[in-house]
């Protein structure tokens, strides 16, 4: 048996999919992420605990698969952005990995960074059209300050799928689509931007080297069997950001002109054949020839509103249940409305015109019509002359036929599966077939 992996480091799940020549999943692990929160602005999480995860993937997706690691021939992944973790100079972790909902630096405004931001030309070089605290070079600085000890020992910043790559092969070497989430990152060129580096007090060197999608990164080595159980001399490919992965392996550009993705957050991906930033979007490069470049969108109005009012409030009822509730329930929630990312605020404050006669069918269709609204402002933005005819779905909603057609009602699109229901997974492993020399280009 021969066969690809495809990494999906994700938000809420890692999500593992070994893949044959034909592009069938032919296993899947599918894991936790189970991050420490501390004081409740905190999310963080031992590197240990990642290696663990990826190991427990790894082991199920080679059972339900029947394989052996030995079947395995070329690995990739698609990542979650602004996710890190700090290393010393002999290569060992300082920090916890930081992951990206960390909220530590709120209510800590940083000069350096509103400084960036404001930059004539930030967005025209980074292709980044949003920058503040919430970003990971603002919880590296917050880092400096308030743990100056411990900076005095970095050597390395790495972000997740960075870390990955170093843990598995000895490299350090990244990926362009998380790189360019960070705000350092000169997309057009194609290089980290000096001028980003000299405002927030960085070196470059500090930093992984970005390679586009699908760039040759090396082998795997034995650190690779200790840590997840891969074996050493595997090839293995740069990958990309999560709903990039995910557009690729959902055939976004076939399927449809658009993707979208709803998970953890929900966002809207587009492709376009030139650099076109826009302000409240990112960009990222395709590394796949023409087109050349993805165009994002997001928003905060994702599954985890809907996950968040299960586990709190419905705890008895599984995911199937609370929807088929929510099917029951008429369109317009008699007047309920939620607001994006609802569970942020206390309680049930997060909803709009509550009344004691709404049930939990009202409360969780509230959250599927909000997070449709928030689509449909999503495709707006991306593609101001006119919505598309179809959009590709992607993520764990696209299962629900019910949320599938709240979304079309919003946007006037049909909305379509993808064959595969890991599509990240799947990109990731179009990427590693490459890599294993089974096809010359991923558009094959």
């Amino acid at each position: 048996m021969e066969l690809v992996l495809g990494i999906d480091l994700g938000s809420s799940y890692f999500k593992l999919g070994l893949f044959d020549r034909a592009g069938q999943l032919r296993g899947l692990g599918r894991v936790a992420v189970q991050p420490d929160r501390g004081d409740g602005s905190r999310c963080e999480w031992p590197v240990e605990r990642f290696w663990d995860t990826l190991r427990t993937g790894l082991a199920d997706a080679l059972g339900a698969a029947g394989g052996r690691p030995a079947d395995i021939r070329g690995v990739s992944y698609g990542s979650q952005a602004n996710s890190f973790v700090l290393l010393d100079q002999a290569d060992q972790p300082i920090t916890p990995l930081i992951l990206w909902p960390d909220a530590r630096t709120a209510g800590e405004p940083d000069e350096a960074i509103d400084r960036l931001s404001r930059r004539d030309d930030f967005l025209a070089t980074t292709g980044l059209g949003m920058f503040g605290v919430e970003f990971a070079v603002a919880k590296v600085r917050w880092l400096r300050r308030h743990q100056p000890d411990a900076w005095r020992r970095v050597a390395r910043i790495q972000t997740i799928s960075d870390y990955l790559v170093f843990g598995l092969t000895g490299e350090r070497l990244g990926d362009v689509g998380t790189a360019s989430l960070l705000g350092l990152f000169d997309l057009p060129r194609g290089c980290w931007w000096p001028a980003a580096m000299d405002e927030l007090e960085l070196d470059a060197a500090i930093f992984s080297t970005p390679l586009p999608p699908g760039g040759e990164i090396g082998l795997t080595t034995a650190a690779a069997t200790e840590r997840m159980g891969l074996p050493a001399g595997v090839p293995m490919a740069a990958g990309s950001l999560d709903h990039h992965m995910a557009a690729v392996g959902a055939g976004a550009g076939t399927l449809a002109p658009v993707s979208e993705s709803t998970g953890t957050v929900i966002a809207c991906l587009r492709y376009l054949d030139e650099f076109r930033p826009l302000p409240g979007c990112c960009m990222g490069l395709t590394g796949q020839g023409a087109p050349q470049f993805y165009q994002l969108a997001f928003d905060d109005g994702g599954a985890g509103s809907l996950e968040w009012y299960l586990r709190t409030y419905t705890p008895n009822l599984t995911m199937s249940q609370l929807l088929a509730l929510a099917a029951a329930a008429p369109p317009g929630c008699d007047g309920l409305t939620a607001k994006p990312g609802c569970e942020r605020y206390p309680g049930l404050g997060g909803f709009a015109h509550a009344a004691a006669a709404h049930t939990p069918g009202h409360y969780s269709r509230a959250i599927l019509e909000a997070t449709a609204a928030s689509l449909a402002r999503l495709v707006d933005t991306l593609c101001p002359s006119a919505r598309p005819e179809r959009i590709v779905a992607t993520g764990g909603a696209s299962r629900s036929d019910l949320w599938l057609q709240i979304k079309a009602d919003a946007t006037g699109a049909t909305l379509v599966s993808p064959a595969c229901p890991e599509p990240a997974c799947l990109g990731a492993a179009i990427l590693a077939a490459v890599a294993a020399g089974w096809f010359a280009e991923a558009t094959e």
